[in-house]
């Protein structure tokens, strides 16, 4: 495994996605999912020149935040979170990516002691299996939240069913850059909607093409 030439070509592939998308390199944030490997593994991931760290789990998420606690860093949790956890980990945030439900935010205002960048989850493919919210149900959230000074809604965040073709890739992520942009539209002052959280690994391209401002790549820099 070597971490410094996984880390070149993601980035060199990135670059070239937005380049493709007539846009700049700088648009695109690189999240390292680091879920697969140990806080020793993500700090030799770190000197390769990664600065955005994210993790699916609460426990796995505080173990690395403590380990690594004196590098500069950018930190995501990207998984759901359960409610009875919010206050174990949300004052550690940078982004909280799965904002799912009204009562996750009641939640979150409740226990955070400043304001949370957070996306919210929209279940754009009405997988049974995913979280987040419907598209029919987005609105109406989101006059809920606003009341929330502790969350500012940065964006929406989506994910493509596995196995998705290059159609069904260019279907979501292209419906969740619409939506992107007719929340952004409501210019309610907490809510500026002014990024999408999509694309992994297998299907970064697909989302920067369609206007995707973070991508969560995990197994592609541990190959």
């Amino acid at each position: 495994m070597n971490l410094q030439k996984n880390r070149d070509e993601i980035f060199q592939a990135v670059a070239q996605a937005t380049k493709e998308a007539h846009r700049s390199q700088e648009s695109v944030n690189i999240i390292a999912v680091t879920k697969y490997v140990d806080s020793s593994i993500t700090k030799d991931l770190i000197k390769t020149g990664i600065e955005h760290i994210g993790e699916n789990r609460v426990d796995k998420f505080l173990e690395k935040y403590e380990a690594l606690a004196d590098q500069k860093l950018t930190w995501h949790l990207i998984g759901s979170l359960q409610r009875r956890k919010v206050k174990d980990i949300i004052n550690y945030l940078d982004y909280f990516h799965a904002l799912d439900s009204v009562k996750l935010a009641e939640e979150i205002q409740k226990r955070a002691t400043k304001p949370i960048k957070c996306f919210l989850q929209v279940n754009i493919s009405r997988e049974e299996s995913k979280h987040g919210l419907l598209v029919e149900e987005v609105h109406s959230a989101v006059q809920t939240i606003k009341e929330y000074e502790k969350i500012e809604l940065v964006g929406i965040m989506t994910m493509a069913p596995f196995g998705a073709d290059v159609a069904q890739l260019n279907d979501i992520f292209s419906k969740a850059h619409a939506l992107q942009k007719e929340l952004q539209q409501l210019g309610i002052p907490n809510m500026p909607f002014t990024e999408l959280s999509m694309g992994m690994s297998g299907d970064y391209k697909e989302a920067i093409a369609n206007g995707s401002t973070f991508v969560r790549i995990g197994t592609a820099f541990f190959k």
